[in-house]
């Protein structure tokens, strides 16, 4: 009878290929030599590198030594860095009110306007007044020229023209207060206009059309969108292992929870005696994601303890209901690859990896997919995970 065997096809650029991914991994020099001999298979009858009836294909990838990480969940929301209670200067009617709930606005628009009738008569009043006071100090003027022309011929006593230069002065003070007031004036009726401090979105509108409000009172809440940052509660027992170049990886309700790299902008070292935290505020370093004040986050705090360990990744392991943990690890005996479970102690996990406290070496090469129902001993085709 003749026994089919597991080849591939002797095809250079996928070998080829398959070489180049290899470098990649840091593997010991034997496994190496392994996988690559399981590459230049090619079909034939005779002693099989592998028989298709004997082996279970199965993915590995190599256990490593890293620096080791300590992650800390949070939650957090999505925070405007300005929200501003806008109120008018002066007390009136509201005249006309131009946004409303949800509308965005740009620096300088105008949100309100009050009824300015009387302020308008009173500008207008000021102007005619200062234009009086104007004319009235021209006169004073010519009346003085012609009075120093007229003293260069001793026709002017020299008190006379005194008294002339001072109601010249006093009619340039007079011209002064004036322009003053109608400045003041203007200035009353420009604060019956509400404009936008800054650009953003109307979250409350407080009043309507014909309603009397005071000075102070907030007409329309307005909630900058842009530089939204993300506030989260750090527990106390961080606070010493952690500064702005710790590493943040943030998650949005709103996108599917898809991870976004975040910058700590501030550490806020008050700590709240109630939940025994304290804040963070962070920003992500993708600008085009579209927040929203109020968002809900939640985010991976990454601390480095300083001390290295041997990590596999999480579909490594393998737990039983009576409490032991192992990994399925590669064995290269007599020109057969077979698998031998280990049982490992393992301690935290980041980055999707898990690490491992004991029962493990960094060369090993572990089992992470097809390691459900392998058994000791078990003769297996490798796969490296890409």
């Amino acid at each position: 009878m003749q026994v089919r065997y597991t080849m591939w096809p002797f095809d250079y650029c996928r070998i080829r290929s398959r070489m180049d991914s290899l470098s990649q991994h840091r593997l010991p020099a034997h496994y190496k030599l392994l996988l690559l001999t399981l590459l230049f298979s090619v079909q034939y009858t005779g002693t099989p590198v592998f028989a298709q009836q004997e082996t279970t294909p199965v993915i590995v990838d190599a256990a490593e030594e890293v620096a080791l990480i300590e992650e800390v969940s949070l939650t957090g929301t999505v925070i405007s860095p300005r929200v501003a209670n806008l109120s008018t200067e002066v007390s009136g009617i509201v005249d006309a009110i131009n946004v409303d709930i949800g509308d965005r606005v740009e620096t300088g628009d105008e949100i309100l306007h009050l009824n300015s009738e009387l302020e308008e008569l009173s500008l207008a009043a000021a102007r005619a007044v200062t234009e009086q006071a104007e004319q009235e100090l021209a006169d004073a003027k010519r009346r003085l020229t012609d009075a120093k022309a007229l003293a260069e011929r001793q026709t002017v006593s020299a008190n006379a023209l005194e008294s002339l230069a001072a109601e010249v002065r006093i009619d340039n003070a007079q011209v002064n207060r004036f322009r003053a007031e109608e400045q003041r004036q203007a200035a009353r009726l420009r604060r019956h206009k509400l404009t936008a401090p800054f650009s953003g979105v109307i979250n409350r509108k407080l009043v309507e059309q014909g309603e009397w409000i005071q000075p102070g009172q907030a007409v329309v809440e307005l909630v900058a969108t842009s530089n939204l940052r993300i506030d989260f509660q750090v527990p106390q027992s961080v606070y010493t292992k952690m500064d702005q170049a710790t590493g943040v990886i943030v998650n949005l309700d709103a996108f599917s929870g898809q991870g976004f790299d975040g910058k700590i902008e501030s550490v806020i070292p008050v700590n709240d005696p109630a939940t025994r935290t304290f804040l963070i505020r962070v920003a992500l370093d993708e600008p085009r994601i579209n927040l929203a004040p109020g968002m809900s986050a939640s985010a991976a705090l990454k601390l480095k303890t300083g001390n290295r360990g041997v990590v596999v990744q999480r579909d490594a392991i393998m737990r039983y209901p009576d409490g032991r943990i192992t990994v399925w690890v590669i064995k290269q005996e007599n020109g057969k690859t077979t698998v031998s479970e280990r049982q490992v102690q393992p301690g935290s996990s980041f980055d999707g990896k898990i690490a491992i406290n004991s029962g493990l070496s960094p060369d090993a090469l572990v089992v992470i997919q097809g390691n459900e129902s392998l058994h000791e001993g078990q003769a297996v085709t490798v796969k490296l995970s890409e």
